[in-house]
């Protein structure tokens, strides 16, 4: 829809923001107040975001790549990957003061969504925000991997589902 406001999305939408860093949650949430949203839910670690997301799910994460004693890529696996995550499709957005290619690599094959450098413009969050939101990407399972389709762009000439030699059976989801 090219009229549909995206702004409207956020204020049906419950985020979960962990960062351990008690001023960058602020200015987070600020953000997002400011672009609608009101429903965010305020985590100062990794853990303790996992036992609230048992308490009651949440619609998308934003979560900060260091912190302790559960960083975000370790947050990240776990709900993507352990036996009794509640949403394993729960779009997560990464956030980081750290952006060389191996961490933002790291972040990518954990199953982070997206990704956003700090310090960040409130666009760039809010585009991130509304790439999950309005064009969700199918999630792929295989050997090692269980996410979002790391693929961004068509390859030309590719007409199946294994994309390198070295790719066993792979399964597309759909987020729920």
């Amino acid at each position: 829809m090219a009229d549909r406001n995206p702004m409207a999305d956020l204020k049906a939408i419950e985020i979960m923001l962990i960062d351990d860093n008690r001023q960058m949650r602020a200015i987070t949430a600020a953000i997002l107040q400011a672009a609608g949203c009101r429903m965010i839910r305020e985590m100062g670690d990794g853990a303790a975001a996992l036992q609230s997301l048992h308490q009651k799910r949440v619609d998308l994460a934003i979560v900060d790549f260091n912190m302790f004693p559960l960083d975000g890529v370790a947050f990240t696996r776990l709900v993507r990957n352990s036996a009794d995550s509640v949403d394993p499709f729960l779009p997560i957005i990464m956030m980081t003061g750290h952006s060389a290619k191996h961490r933002v690599m790291e972040a990518r094959d954990a199953g982070v969504t997206e990704f956003v450098t700090k310090p960040f413009t409130p666009k760039a969050l809010l585009d991130r925000i509304h790439a999950v939101i309005q064009n969700p990407r199918p999630f792929v399972r295989t050997e090692g991997y269980f996410g979002p389709d790391r693929r961004r762009r068509p390859l030309p000439g590719y007409a199946g589902p294994l994309r390198r030699a070295s790719d066993r059976e792979s399964v597309v989801y759909l987020p729920e």
